[in-house]
């Protein structure tokens, strides 16, 4: 097993806490960005897993978050080791945050960081601030919430921010840093790489990709259920039971499924705007991890 080469904490986030974490073969581990994908992904691994639409547990349960410092760390080790399934855990830590170990398989999923940007825009203004404040430690916010500027503001301004990218991996930079990572470790026969926009266009071949590259056998009839529960507007119905929610973090669980779409980012940034983007990140990441990323525009 590999050790992480770098420590990753936030004010509710430490990678820190994989240290240690005893691996079983063939578990998975699902490292994304945040608003990119991560509980469509653990969707789909729970699907593929279990074989069933109709999830014994809700799905924070199944797949917990272990960086997450709301919960004790020693609990979620406890949860993982009672599974007697295959185990797939979530984590927003690029792949050199967390121990890489040959027996168990990475998956990454990348979405076009501007659209990522909008959604996580809106996910900001669905948090309850207090309640993870209480959960963390942390002082509670002081006064009322600042007023927010218009997504379209707050996108060109995003774009635009200098940051550093291992302390904060949601600036421009750190989605990057992230991506950058995976794709220079795409050729590993256990670290698999898959674009959100493929989801999208053909859930049922992503589905039925990583079954067979992860070894898991899914009965013919079954496949018909298993994508159709995968489905965006699927799982917006089963929000309670699906959003990573468990502690009351979300005003609204249903609002963290909130459209899912592509094109979005990019439509609110005029020309000016598009320009900065691109000559940004073409200084931030390898072109053709850029080509793969922007396929649509």
């Amino acid at each position: 097993m590999l050790a992480p080469a770098h420590r990753y904490r936030s004010d509710d986030e430490d990678s820190g806490r994989w240290a240690g974490f005893p691996f079983r073969g063939g578990d998975i581990v699902i490292s994304t960005r945040s608003k990119s994908g991560t509980t469509w992904m653990q969707m789909i691994c729970a699907l593929l897993v279990l074989g069933t639409p109709d999830l014994p547990a809700p799905l924070t349960d199944l797949s917990p978050w272990l960086d997450w410092l709301v919960e004790p760390r020693d609990e979620v080790y406890r949860r993982l080791a009672a599974q007697s399934h295959r185990r797939f855990i979530k984590t927003h830590t690029p792949l050199d945050g967390v121990p890489l170990d040959p027996r168990v398989h990475y998956v990454v999923v990348a979405r076009h960081p501007l659209d990522m940007a909008v959604s996580l825009y809106h996910q900001a203004g669905n948090l309850d601030r207090m309640r993870l404040s209480e959960l963390t430690g942390r002082p509670a916010p002081a006064g009322p919430p600042r007023a927010r500027v218009p997504v379209g503001q707050w996108l060109s301004t995003w774009v635009d921010r200098e940051a550093d990218p291992r302390a904060e991996l949601d600036a421009l930079p750190g989605v990057l840093l992230h991506l950058s990572d995976a794709w220079a470790r795409r050729h590993e026969p256990n670290v698999e790489l898959v674009h959100y926009d493929d989801l999208r266009a053909d859930l049922g071949g992503q589905m039925r990709r990583l079954a067979d590259r992860w070894g898991l056998e899914v009965p013919s009839e079954r496949w018909p259920d298993l994508v159709e529960a995968a489905t965006f507007g699927r799982m917006r119905e089963r929000a309670d039971r699906l959003a990573p929610d468990t502690l009351g973090v979300l005003h609204d669980r249903r609002a963290f499924f909130r459209s899912g779409g592509s094109g979005q980012g990019r439509d609110l940034l005029d020309a000016a705007a598009r320009a900065r983007y691109r000559a940004r990140t073409a200084a931030l990441a390898p072109p053709d991890l850029l080509a793969w990323l922007h396929r649509s525009g």
